[in-house]
Order: structure tokens, then sequence, then C-alpha cells
């Protein structure tokens, strides 16, 4: 097909046709007998022409460009017509220049559905867009690129402007939707009108975003809204020039206010909940010629129907808390930074100062509204901070991390609660749950409360996750070193109900010898799990970590772990589990990387778990999870048979004693001890100073006989062939103390040339072991509660049952 393009000298008008930017010159224009690239077509000529192909538009664009002086004589004023006409199907650019002087200014009227202005890079959806650029002097301003179906419906320019539309190859559009008036000068680079009808929100920028506004220049945004609508303002991204002088700010003039205009900085709150009509307008400043900088302005504005609940206040007292912020945000700040369509909350500290995000800090009361049609999309996060420098001032203080009722009572759902704890190296802190207990979140028994603590112990070294835990457990103390993190995180609306029973306390405590020391009471009732920390990544390398727990006198506790061994190897030191009974005379368990890990056991009295680690070689890491159960004790009918008979035995004796001691108590002196020669007198003093032990003198032996039979022989001859009764006193081991059994030190953790068989003799104590009789012995031998290694305080089968539940899992 051919075309003909006629051009009139009077339009004014250039038709340009040349190959799109990074096309192969596949297609080329056929004039006459010319093969040509390119097509240049200027005012009064007439050209008919033809394309090689039968596709040009993806080979060609077209510029049609039309020269408007409006200097030396009037200007074709009104509408603006896409000429001329017949034009081959190419994306085209229609280009109108006007040049007129800065005293007049220059009106651009949209007609519907008027324009919005888009950041430059994005694309319209139909593909249609209008570009337009201010001229003042030999400089030029991009005042923005705006696609059809917004709210900018005029443009007025200081002097002439440069108009393009750019329309695709199968655009149906045959006019150019505005027109072009005079008006008087504006004394400003720019003046963009936007009508704002209903709830909606418009996005505008600053000419040349985002590149810098021009140095020392004015320009303003007038915003036409029903009064019964209410507009708030935000600035969402912004920076600021260098002045010589002046000062860059915006201009509010705002209905109903006694002080227009009203100045504000661009780092300030902007004014929210204007009801009405405003203008808004950006002042530059002179610049540094040195280093200018950019002066630079997106923002929103954001049209919202008057809220029902929009003059009720709440009132939020933080006047008696410290070191305390609290944020009100929208859901999913600040990772989520909701569209610019979402519907829109917004926190107002009074009736201008309103926004998406509002922070409050402790020591001060507020009255605090919302802009909101559904609270539900808002959230509460709070931050406080407890230190200790002073050891002898914080030791006697019990703080409460509970949330405080200025928060709970707003319509507002708290997200996170977080306390950040810091104290010196020697002072530690203590967590504890005195009435409700903690439980901790294990795959095997979860949280399903409607809140749970994430605790985090920190160093500049090490991180160590404690671990997720709720109400409702058995733990009821955890004690750590190192920096603290503890943040409480709601789960729905319950935590309102349950926040009134909160009863986590935190306390400051002197250094301690673990990372983490756990005091686990048991519940009766069901299996208690507890894992390490930083579960399921491992615990970290060296770190020491134990577990009090405690048990019942009248019950028995199961202890078992869920898998056979640690699952490590060590590339230094050794890792190890201690386990022992806070009793006289228990012995400890210990097992290291390379060996089984003990079978499920009873345990009668108090213990401790101590699990530390090594340096373990890459790709393995340390998680252990064991689990205690708690029932109660089974006294076997044998013992009971034998207990009762050895009491009827000892009560037969004593009454056989007592008759003869009577029958013999009339001829009686007073009683009289008798001389032992055999007796060493001396001092006792160090080992070694004796050349007899005193379990192999006598010096520990005394008797006590009546007065008439001074010597021992005469017992025999007056008919009493009894000898005396002797008790034993066993040696006082002294009390187990509330401490963990200590884990190997690092020193020998370290050294892994040491041989597995190797035991160091026990270290020498001043608990004297030797056997002391007295007179009146009853026959008897005590029972050995001793647990070496595979030994167990109960080899009768007193829970059969639950060790074979044990072994199961």
């Amino acid at each position: 097909a051919s075309f003909t393009i006629s051009l009139r000298t009077v339009d004014n008008i250039t038709v340009m046709i040349k190959l799109r930017p990074g096309v192969s010159p596949s297609c080329a224009i056929r004039v006459k007998n010319t093969i040509r690239s390119e097509l240049k077509i200027k005012s009064g000529e007439n050209v008919t022409f033809t394309f090689t192909c039968s596709n040009p538009e993806k080979y060609f664009i077209m510029e049609i460009q039309k020269n408007i002086d409006c200097m030396s004589g009037p200007c074709p004023f009104g509408d603006v017509h896409l000429y001329p006409s017949g034009l081959p199907r190419l994306n085209r650019t229609f280009i109108w220049d006007v040049k007129a002087s800065t005293k007049a200014g220059l009106e651009l009227k949209f007609s519907m559905p008027w324009l919005r202005q888009i950041e430059p890079g994005e694309t319209c959806p139909d593909f249609v867009s209008y570009n337009i650029n201010s001229c003042i002097d030999m400089a030029t301003v991009n005042i923005g690129t705006f696609c059809r179906n917004g709210s900018v419906s005029r443009i007025k320019l200081l002097g002439g402007g440069i108009m393009s539309l750019h329309l695709p190859w199968d655009s149906p559009l045959t006019t150019s939707g505005f027109s072009i008036a005079n008006r008087a000068s504006i004394k400003r680079l720019c003046i963009i009108e936007s009508i704002l009808k209903g709830e909606s929100s418009i996005t505008l920028m600053s000419p040349n975003y985002p590149l810098g506004f021009p140095e020392d220049e004015l320009m303003t945004w007038q915003f036409v809204i029903p009064s019964n609508m209410r507009a708030s303002v935000f600035f969402h991204n912004y920076s600021l020039s260098n002045c010589e002088r002046k000062e860059e700010r915006v201009e509010y003039y705002l209905p109903s206010s006694l002080s227009n205009p009203e100045v504000f900085k661009l780092s300030d709150s902007q004014p929210a909940n204007i009801a009405g009509s405003f203008n808004l307008s950006l002042q530059g400043c002179d610049q540094d010629a040195q280093n200018p900088g950019i002066l630079r302005l997106l923002f929103q504005v954001v049209v919202q129907h008057p809220q029902v609940d929009e003059n009720v206040t709440h009132l939020v007292d933080l006047s008696k808390e410290w070191n305390m912020t609290v944020t009100i945000h929208f859901e999913g700040w600040p990772s989520h930074v909701p569209l610019m369509s979402e519907p829109i909350c917004l926190i107002c500290k009074d009736r201008r100062t309103c926004d998406r995000v509002l922070t409050l800090v402790s020591g001060a009361i507020y009255k605090i509204s919302f802009l909101c049609k559904d609270l539900s999309r808002l959230r509460i996060t709070a931050e406080k901070g407890i230190s200790c420098v002073d050891f002898q001032w914080c030791q006697r203080k019990i703080y409460s991390l509970s949330v405080p009722k200025a928060i709970t009572q707003l319509p507002i759902r708290l997200h996170k609660f977080i306390w950040k704890i810091l104290a010196s190296d020697l002072i530690n802190t203590e967590i504890t749950s005195p009435s409700l207990k903690l439980q901790q979140h294990v795959p095997e028994q979860r949280c399903n409360t409607s809140y749970s603590y994430s605790i985090v112990s920190a160093s500049p070294e090490m991180e160590l996750n404690v671990g997720i835990f709720c109400p409702g457990g058995s733990i009821e103390k955890i004690q750590m070193r190192n920096n603290i993190t503890i943040s409480l995180k709601t789960f729905g609306k319950g935590f309102l109900n349950e926040s009134n029973h909160q009863d986590l306390k935190m306390s400051f405590v002197p250094h301690i010898k673990d990372e983490c020391t756990f005091t686990v009471s048991p519940n009766p009732k069901a299996k208690v799990y507890l894992q390490t920390p930083s579960w399921p990544y491992g615990l970290p390398p060296y770190v020491s970590i134990s577990w009090h727990v405690i048990v019942p006198s009248k019950q028995v506790a199961r202890l078992g772990f869920s898998k056979d061994r640690m699952g490590i190897s060590c590339e230094t030191g050794r890792a190890y589990v201690n386990i022992k009974e806070e009793t006289p005379g228990a012995e400890e368990t210990v097992r290291r990387e390379d060996e089984l890990l003990p079978k499920p056991r009873n345990m009668y009295h108090n213990f401790w778990v101590n699990i530390s680690n090594c340096k373990p070689v890459d790709k393995t890491q340390l998680t252990l999870q064991f689990w205690v159960a708690l029932a109660d004790r089974q006294i076997d009918l044998g013992v009971i048979i034998a207990v009762v008979a050895g009491a009827g035995v000892l009560v037969a004796i004593g009454l056989a004693v007592c008759c003869v001691k009577k029958k013999k108590k009339k001829n009686q002196n007073p009683m009289v001890g008798v001389y032992n020669a055999n007796v060493n007198t001396q001092v006792p003093g160090k080992e070694g100073l004796f050349t007899k032990g005193r379990k192999n003198n006598e010096s520990h032996v005394y008797a006590v006989i009546d007065d008439a039979m001074v010597y021992g022989h005469l017992l025999k001859e007056s008919n009493g062939s009894v000898s005396p009764e002797v008790d034993v006193y066993r040696p006082f081991d002294g009390p187990i103390g509330s401490l963990p059994p200590s884990p190997p030190p690092f020193s020998f953790r370290k050294d892994i040339k040491h041989s597995s068989n190797t035991e160091e003799p026990p270290p020498p104590t001043d608990t004297d072991h030797d056997t002391y009789t007295f007179a009146h012995q009853k026959s008897g031998q005590l029972e050995d509660n001793g647990d070496t290694n595979e030994k167990n305080n109960g080899d009768s089968p007193l829970l059969e049952n639950q060790e074979q539940d044990g072994l199961m899992e």
C-alpha cells in the first residue's frame, strides 16, 4: 500500500519516519524509484511512498512536530488536533513546541478522564503517554510523564513548553485530549491542578524527578477536594540540596487555617485529615556552586471519607514507663510496604499530625485517634530496655516482664513486645515464671497458646537462641549469661484475655558457669520434652548447658534420650553428657560423643543433666532432646514383710534386754567407764603421721557397763553371756549442693589424644572415712544408692511398663 502525506505551509509541521533503534534494516521506504531508510517531510511538501515489507510497524517509528510561535503573533489556542490525517499505522509521537514569553502563562487543560503522573521508566497500561516540558530561556525542565485515567486536570506553565503524545501503532485515539489557553503570568515554574472525587489516592513528583529540582525555583500543586472529604499528605521519597541562601521548604494553604501559609520542612510529618481543598508549594534555594546536591520529592495524597470515630481519642499514659518505645503501624511493617493503591490507615497524635506509622516514647502522655475503616489492619510493636551496671543495686530488684495496660487497652492488636536486657560480664540474668511456668516449644510438644516468648542470649562472639517458650509448662527458672533479648509475640485475639495473667519475672544474679541453666519441675500428668538451644542449627562450640530437674519425694522420674548417640564428630575437644543425682554417694554418669547415650533410667532424687559441646567438624551439629516423666513410687511387698519381721525381732530382743537389766538393777552402783590402755592419745594429725591408722587400732571403741560389772570378765561370771551391742557409724560425705555436675575442663576436652580409658584419681578430701563403733550396736546394713555409669538406683522393676514405652520411642 502507498501513503501520501501533504503538509500545508501555514501548519508549520514536520513529519519524520525513521528506523526504530536497535532494529535491523530488513524493511525500507521507497519514494518513486529510490530506496531510503528514513523520510523527512517538511511544511508545503507532498510526498507519496511505500514500504518494502508488509509489517512496517516492526521497523519504523514516526514523529510529527508542530511549532507554535506565540511571541511574534497570536497563538492558535483551543483544542489541539492530531494532524495530518491518513498517516501510516506506525508507533508515532506528536510534538507541540510552543514558544511564549515568560510574562505570560500557558495553560494545558486535559479532557476526561484526565491524567495520572508516573515515575520515569514506568509504562502506561494502554501505552498512551504524555510528556510535558517547560522551557525557560534556554533551559528545559521535565514537568513529568503522565498516563490517562487520573486526577490531573490542568497544568500551567511559565512561558513556553513542549508537549508530547506517544501513541502505539494500533491505537484508535484520534484526538489529542487537551487544549491550550493563554493565562496571566503564574510567577513560578508551574502549577499542577488535581481534582480528587470520592476516596482516592494520587502520587506526584517534583519536576526533573529523580534528578534535581531547578535551583531557587517555586512550584505549586492545587488539590480540589470536596469539603466533606478528608485529605492526608505523605512524603515517601525526598532529598535536599546544599543551600547557600534561603531554605528548602514546603508551604500549605489549608482551609480554615489562621496561619496560612503553614511552613513545613520536608523532614516533618506533613498535614493530615485536611477538610477540603488545599495548595502545596515546593520552594528551592540558592545552591552551593561547588556541591549543589539534589532537591527532589515524591509524595502521596490520600482522600478518605471522615471516619466514624475520628473524634474518639485514646489515652496512652507512658509517663511512668522508662526506656520504652511503642510503635503503631500497618500490618507487615517494616518489611512490607503497602501499595499506594491499598486502603490506608492513619494514626494521629492530633488533628493534623497523622501517619501510617506512629512512634510513642516513654515519659509522656498521648491522646491518639485513628483514621481507619478496619483497625484489624494495624499492629503494635513495643520495645523496653533494662540494664544493670552495679550488681549491688540491681540484685535487690525484681522486674516484671508484662505488657503495660496502656498498650493492652488500645483497640489495636499487639504484634510483639521486646525486652532488651543488658548486663556487664560478671552479672547474669534469671527468668522465672512462678505460677504459670514455661513450656519449651518442641516438635513433640508444641505451644498452642495465644502468645509465646522467644529468648536469645547474645555476646559479641556468639548468639545463642535459647528457644521458644509459652506459659503452662514445667520450666520454673532459666539462668543465662550475656545480653538477653526476650520477644513476646501474639497469635490471634486471645492475648487480650490472657494478658492479665502474665507472671514472667526477671532479676540479675551472680555469674554462672554455664551459658544457660534450666530449673525444671516436671508435670506429674505429662511427659516433659527438653532440647538443646539453637535447635535445629546446633549448639555453638564449647557451650555448656545444664538442666536441674526436681523430683518430688514420693515420686520417681524416668529419664530418657530421644536418640542413641549425640550424632557429631569433634574436631577439637570432646562433647559430654553428664547425669548426676543429688544424693550422698551418687556417682556421675558420663558419656562422650563417640559413646552410646544412657538407656532410659529411674531417678529417685533431684538430678542434673549437663550437655557440653566440643568444636564439631563441618556439617555436624550437636542437637539433643531428652524427656522426663514422673510416676508414684511403688513399694515391693517383700520389702514390707521384711521390714515388719525385722521390727518384730528387734522388739523381742529389746524386751529381753529390759528384763535382764531390771533383774540386776537392785545391786547396781554408779556407772564407771573402763579405761582402754590401747588408746592412741596423740592429737590426730595429717595422714601418714600415725604408724597405725585409726581403723587399725581400737581408739574408737568405747564400752559402758554397769557399776556391778567393772571388768568384762565379771559379766560372763554373773550369768551374763551377752556381748555389748555395737552400732556402726557410716562415713558422712557431706550435703550435695545445688550446682550442676561440672563438665570436664576445656583443657581436657580439647585433648583429643587423651585415652578414653584413663581415669584420674579422685582428689583428696577432708572427709574421714574411718568407721566408729558405739555401744548398743543394731545389726543391719545400709543399702547402696550409688549409680556407677551403668548402675541404676532402682534395679527393682518399679516402672517396667514405662521403661518399655520409653524404649519404644
